[in-house]
């Protein structure tokens, strides 16, 4: 019991220690929203800014290079820039309007203020926005180098938001039991779809998902088996502004195409994608590739979370709005993402689909 006791406060004493020696750095918590904050002033004005990161290692004498890490940028710093914690192992300086050759030099400077003998963090730089290729995983790729070849990570990839535990559960149990009750329905319209084109009944494309990984979604084939090959005859046509792409009255669309697309029944194979993780309930709609990667500056913020059957631009319009407000309507998804939320949007998703709002 004793033994215990001493143990309990020599561990406090030790996070007490810590806090002191990490002083003058922000928690992970503020720090990401003043990385948020950053980002929505850069959306606005253009200018770049980038973010210098330190990791260590998990060794114990690694702490003692955090703390000298601590010391050292409190002195370093311009009054404009600021530091904080990404995780246990990551220090993190945000530089506004600072190339990333910028944030090289503070990585090299604060590394030669080290003591002798105190293990080098590892230095990495991160930049926004950045030109990396939406389907690029930049953990284990550079996104772009500087002019001496050292690497330039997307800061994008440090705004994803991973699937809470509650929604993906929820997202489980909901797909396993749609799947397994729909199977009879998908037979018959497996079965409809081969008597009345000719062409395979699963169309697959890939599309911008989390953080703009690629994946392949599904959906029951609703236009001609050439459809794809047939979109760049009409892109002179589209009727959604921005990048995406949309026709009312589109000529690939088969006749039991229609009715698909009418009832969404073209959709359920989706509860696939779900059950595998790539797409959740409730969230952005994903876009094709192409399209995702035109997307630009704030435009690219529903890339933020997993994309899902429904969100708020379902039962708010669909095709009656901009690309703007669609994005706009993610954005706020995304911000007030909720277990209350979810089952609203689900709930609406339904009345929206059989009334058919907006759809095309």
């Amino acid at each position: 019991m004793f033994l215990t006791r001493l143990m309990l406060a020599a561990r406090r004493v030790a996070r007490r220690s810590s806090a002191a020696t990490l002083r003058g750095l922000h928690l992970p918590e503020e720090f990401n929203r003043i990385l948020e904050r950053e980002r929505v002033r850069s959306d606005r004005t253009g200018e770049v800014f980038s973010l210098a990161v330190f990791l260590v290692g998990r060794r114990a004498a690694d702490a003692e290079t955090l703390a000298h890490l601590a010391r050292i940028l409190k002195r370093r710093l311009r009054l404009t820039d600021e530091a904080g914690l990404l995780d246990g192992r990551r220090i993190g300086v945000m530089l506004p309007v600072t190339p990333v050759s910028g944030a090289w030099t503070v990585i090299d400077d604060v590394c030669l203020c080290l003591p002798r003998g105190v293990p080098m963090p590892e230095g990495s730089v991160y930049a926004y926005p950045s030109q990396l290729p939406a389907g690029d995983d930049e953990e284990t790729a550079a996104a772009d180098h500087t002019d001496d070849g050292r690497p330039v990570r997307a800061m994008e990839k440090l705004f994803v938001q991973r699937l809470p535990l509650w929604k993906r559960s929820i997202d489980i149990v909901v797909a396993s039991v749609a799947l397994g009750v729909l199977s009879p329905l998908f037979v018959a319209v497996a079965a409809a779809i081969k008597c009345t084109s000719p062409g395979p009944v699963l169309f697959r494309q890939k599309r911008g998902g989390l953080g703009g990984k690629e994946f392949t979604m599904l959906k029951f084939r609703s236009m001609v088996f050439d459809a794809e090959a047939r979109k760049r005859q009409l892109l002179a046509l589209n009727e959604q502004d921005g990048p995406a792409f949309k026709i009312k009255a589109d000529p690939r669309v088969t006749g039991l195409g229609r009715l698909l697309r009418a009832t969404s029944i073209d959709e359920l194979p989706q509860f696939w994608n779900v059950l595998c993780g790539d797409m959740s309930l409730v969230g952005p709609r994903p876009l094709p590739c192409n399209e995702s990667e035109s997307c630009r500056g704030w435009l690219r913020r529903r890339l933020d979370v997993t994309p899902g059957l429904t969100c708020i631009w379902q039962v708010r319009g669909r095709s009656q709005v901009s690309f703007a407000d669609w994005v706009r309507m993610d954005v706020q998804y995304i911000r007030s993402r909720s277990l209350g939320g979810d089952l609203k949007l689900l709930a609406q998703t339904v009345p929206a689909v059989i009334l058919r709002r907006g759809a095309s």
